[in-house]
């Protein structure tokens, strides 16, 4: 016997954004069915952020315990027990599961189905031995680990996101494919944690950031001992003996060998069972496309989140939750508005990026663009810290309007959530410059790559003049 559940909304994928949707549609009384073929939280709690910045923390634990001789302290050599780091990233997952778990889910009245859905009418989805029918569906099905063609990679054992967190002991020498955000947290964290890393990627890494705040975590890499290989072509991989080698070409060497190899070489959207033909729903390789209302072509199923194509980010997807519960549930025509997005790399230094690169905006507003900076190396704070490197560099255009930020140093992440206020705000400059900053903090930074904008009209000959004219009256 098939069961036929009718309900106000379905969700296909307990993500971020799916979970999210369950949980307001669900707590304003609606009848909500919510589908998970995998684990519930999504590649973020299981895959990508969590362990992935658990990981990191223990490589910059490491990294620390190394660097506090400059404060009078610590040690020159810390001690890493792999088991133990492995063991925090499995502690950071299962303490911040219950959050998304199925219990947690039920007990707010969601209606909780471990199984894949598939379409099978444009109103209609089975799952198991059920069939669903419901007013509006949500497609949150999220992404995984792209894995290039390699000739020989179907022979030779290596890993993506979604098994490099199971491991028990650092790598001795980990090889990395890719060279964007996930490759190189990657590198630097194994790196901390001792193991030699290799990086081969076929263009610049961190290609979508500025060129310039790119440069100062390239050099960070470096000079903590990261072997990193721009603009080379991976030709084939194989096993070797307990390890693995990897062909490259327009490399120094042509031939690396390591013993373990991460492919971190993009992302492609989970599109794979859902029978979207079925429902009237078009797509391609990049996701499902939707409008900006993310309504797909069938108008009673949207779709958010990494399976939509566009910035593959948690706070997207969780973004595009409140716009699809605006029009879903609430009858709103709220659109997705992009320009404002951040987007944070969790290296050390971070690097955070939000609105308009500079090359970004010069394309659209020539010559009316202007770039302030400060660098952390003038910041009192990141002096008594010892974490000078880096800047804050602000894009600014026509009437002194933010169109962009990009932070790179220690905290980017946190202090670039004023700039993204700032550009969804539509703010001009002067109301950082004018803004009332704690003394002494990294945000002064930020505060002073703004007043640079008006530094030239302030001490310009006009002002001068003005000044010393007013000086006449007493």
């Amino acid at each position: 016997m098939t069961d036929v559940i009718n309900t106000d909304i379905c969700v296909i994928g307990a993500g971020s954004g799916g979970l999210t949707v369950a949980y307001v549609a669900a707590n304003l009384g609606l009848p909500t069915v919510l589908l998970e073929r995998d684990k519930m939280g999504g590649d973020c709690l299981n895959y990508g952020c969590v362990p992935s910045k658990a990981l990191l923390a223990a490589g910059h634990a490491a990294a620390a315990v190394r660097g506090g001789q400059p404060f009078g302290v610590g040690r020159a050599a810390a001690e890493i027990d792999g088991a133990g780091v492995y063991d925090h990233v499995r502690h950071a997952i299962d303490a911040i599961a219950p959050n998304d778990s199925v219990e947690r889910y039920e007990g707010f009245g969601v209606n909780v189905i471990q199984a894949e859905g598939r379409f099978t009418g444009p109103r209609e989805v089975t799952a198991g031995d059920r069939r669903i029918h419901a007013r509006r569906f949500v497609i949150a099905t999220g992404s995984g680990p792209m894995v290039p063609p390699i000739p020989g990679l179907d022979r030779t054992p290596f890993h993506t996101n979604e098994t490099i967190f199971g491991l028990d002991a650092v790598p001795d020498h980990l090889v990395i494919v890719g060279a964007g955000p996930i490759g190189i947290e990657m590198a630097q964290a194994h790196r901390q944690l001792g193991a030699k890393v290799t990086v081969l990627e076929m263009a610049d890494m961190l290609p979508n950031d500025d060129p310039e705040l790119v440069e100062v975590v390239r050099q960070r890499l470096k000079s903590e001992g990261v072997e990193l290989l721009e603009g080379v072509r991976v030709a084939g991989a194989a096993k070797e003996g307990d390890g693995i080698e990897v062909d490259v070409e327009e490399a120094p060497r042509s031939r690396i060998t390591g013993s373990h190899l991460l492919i971190a070489a993009g992302r492609q959207p989970h599109l794979d069972g859902l029978d979207l033909e079925a429902a009237g729903i078009e797509y391609d390789r990049s996701g499902i496309k939707v409008d900006a209302r993310m309504r797909t072509t069938n108008k009673k199923v949207f779709a958010i989140g990494d399976v939509a194509g566009g910035l593959q980010f948690t706070h997207v997807a969780s973004y595009h939750a409140g716009i699809v519960i605006k029009n879903a549930l609430f009858r709103i025509p709220a659109k997705q508005d992009m320009s404002a997005i951040p987007k944070v790399t969790y290296t050390s230094p971070e690097l955070a990026q939000v609105g308009l690169t500079e090359a970004a905006a010069r394309e659209i507003h020539g010559d009316q663009v202007r770039v302030t900076s400060w660098p952390f190396a003038e910041n009192d704070r990141a002096i008594a810290e010892r974490a000078t490197e880096g800047l804050v560099k602000i894009v600014i255009g026509p009437k002194g309007r933010v169109l962009g930020a990009g932070i790179v140093g220690a905290h980017a992440g946190e202090l670039i959530q004023v700039w993204t206020l700032a550009i969804q705000k539509k703010m001009k400059i002067g109301a950082i410059a004018n803004m009332v900053a704690p003394y002494p903090t990294l945000g002064e930074a930020g505060k002073r790559a703004a007043g640079q904008y008006f530094t030239p009209t302030l001490f310009g000959d006009r002002t001068r003049k003005i000044v010393r004219f007013l000086t006449k009256f007493g």
